[in-house]
């Protein structure tokens, strides 16, 4: 074999048999080898950001890795917004570089670059590959490194010459290093808080959103009286009728703070301590209340069920029952569209089994309040915070998953990032439904405009954040990828685009011309109404919370 070839086969042994590509004239003989491995699915995108946005979303699903095969430097440039997505969300990931041959490198031809520094920005093991004889075990090791207990972004950069030379075989998998559990010390240190008075509550991020682990956090929630909690932006959440509740914490911080006002022990399970998004002048960046002492039971590289499961042993709650959260399927709404009813309308369409890649920015606040006794699902989020994750997060989701509808909602800003994902799923024929929420606007900077305490903004400011000159019409971009669109104005458009959705097979685009969910007076008083949450009884304030943000 040539090294393609065995770098090829060696992925598909190591079980990494889909890569999603935007390869150039350095990934050539990968193209071709392609030929001879029917069973690697290559599936090609417009932009690199949407290979990388469609790798992490297949890995959330699948549980093992997907390849993406990217051009030299820029391309890989070019993919690393949602490669840092990735990254955030402990997404296994294995991109192959292309490179130019090792002899051509002193010519500093014009796309010439340092990969290896961009790819260290968002990959924890990094390496080009010097030799065709090295090719293969290199690949074997990225995979290792992709998959075990680390979970993490590994880039296999590849010169030409290494790609093209001859005589070479694959390597088998390496073994995979399984996670620890939490050790017993822990465990007991952790009971024995639990057992104790004050206020107390567990935050679940990563594989303690999934549902074995739900229902030992329930058990353990039961049994202690503790709050549960899941992190702010989510990987990958099991939820619906049936699964235990769990209450994200809030994207702004003045909102978490109230969440967490109170606690004396927080115990972190595959999560990190909570921190703002941002830095705001004035307001903390750590929102962990003062005083709350902080507890880890398992850090992500461990055994986040298997160590719950320990804890539930150890406050012998075993036999405690979940507490689950009831079926409640909302009725269609109707009249004039607002973002908060295009919100019921896709809780009361949403199908059994379903997948939702939420990128809906401000025009989503109502939606995970909304969805709750739904039908069971998962949710994936924008983990990293680089917007542009939802569409390719959809499609990879779709491949990982054919047998189940996948929704994708997306703000008008952020859709226009990785806007050639359409394609890819008209392409490949995906049952995806996207949801374009478009308010023509970037909403959710014109609320932090008035967050972070910057002079009074002027129509330079303004239109900065504004995206209604020239209007963007979705529907015309839709079709012109090959996917049918349509404008719904009404709650009974939307009720009626859905159900057409999901009656028919393939891809849907349905644009939702919304107003913002926060404008005028109410844009205005939101800042002096978070920034007034610490002085308010606790009680009121958290009353607030749930009106502002569900």
């Amino acid at each position: 074999m040539n090294g393609a070839q065995a770098l090829i086969r060696t992925l598909m042994d190591a079980g990494v048999t889909t890569c999603f590509t935007n390869p150039g004239t350095s990934e050539m003989h990968f193209v071709a080898a392609l030929d001879a491995a029917p069973d690697m699915r290559a599936i090609l995108t417009l932009f690199e950001g949407v290979a990388t946005g469609a790798a992490d979303g297949y890995a959330r699903m699948a549980d093992r890795p997907a390849a993406t095969l990217l051009h030299l430097g820029c391309g890989l440039g070019n993919g690393l917004a949602n490669l840092h997505n990735a990254r955030k969300a402990g997404t296994p990931m294995v991109n192959i570089v292309g490179d130019h041959a090792t002899y051509h490198v002193q010519y500093d031809a014009q796309l010439q670059s340092d990969i290896e520094t961009v790819a260290r920005n968002v990959s924890t093991w990094v390496r080009t590959s010097a030799s065709t004889q090295a090719l293969a075990s290199d690949a074997a090791e990225a995979v290792a490194a992709a998959s075990d207990a680390s979970k993490e972004v590994a880039t296999l950069i590849l010169p030409a010459d290494v790609s093209w030379g001859e005589g070479v075989e694959s390597q088998q998998a390496w073994p995979q290093r399984p996670p620890e559990m939490a050790a017993e010390t822990t465990v007991a240190a952790i009971a024995a808080v639990l057992k104790g008075q004050g206020a107390k509550a567990l935050l679940l991020g990563g594989k303690a959103l999934r549902e074995p682990a739900l229902r030992a956090a329930s058990r353990i929630a039961q049994a202690s009286g503790a709050t549960l909690y899941a992190e702010v932006f989510p990987a990958r959440m099991e939820r619906g009728a049936g699964l235990p509740a769990v209450e994200r914490i809030a994207y702004f911080s003045e909102l978490a703070a109230v969440q967490l006002a109170g606690l004396q022990d927080l115990i972190l399970v595959d999560a990190k301590a909570p921190v703002s998004f941002f830095a705001y002048p004035g307001k903390k960046s750590d929102l962990v209340p003062e005083g709350c002492r902080v507890h880890v039971l398992s850090s992500a590289t461990q055994d986040a069920l298997g160590s719950l499961e320990a804890l539930v042993r150890k406050l012998g709650a075993q036999e405690i029952e979940p507490a689950l959260q009831p079926a409640r399927r909302l009725a269609p709404p109707c009249g004039k569209l607002t973002a908060a009813k295009a919100c019921k309308a896709i809780a009361a369409a949403l199908p059994e089994g379903a997948i939702v890649s939420d990128e809906a920015q401000t025009s989503g606040v109502t939606l995970f309040a909304r969805t709750a006794g739904a039908p069971r699902h998962d949710l994936l989020t924008l983990t990293g915070g680089a917007i542009g994750q939802g569409l390719p997060a959809a499609v990879g989701a779709a491949i990982a998953c054919p047998d189940r509808p996948v929704f994708a909602l997306v703000g008008d800003g952020s859709a226009m990032y990785t806007i050639q994902a359409l394609w890819t799923m008209a392409r490949e024929r995906l049952n995806v439904t996207t949801l374009i929420f478009n308010n023509r606007s970037y909403a959710i900077l014109n609320i932090e405009l008035e967050r972070v305490g910057a002079e009074r903004a002027g129509h330079a400011a303004k239109s900065q954040l504004d995206l209604s000159s020239p209007p963007l019409d979705f529907v015309a971009l839709g079709k012109g990828m090959g996917v049918p669109s349509v404008r719904v104005d009404t709650c009974e458009q939307l009720n009626e685009a859905l159900a057409r959705a999901a009656k028919e097979p393939g891809p849907h685009l349905i644009e939702l011309a919304v107003p913002n969910a926060f404008s005028g007076l109410k844009l205005k008083a939101l800042p002096h109404v978070m920034n007034a949450l610490d002085k308010m009884p606790l009680a009121m304030a958290k009353a607030l919370k749930r009106r502002i943000a569900p």
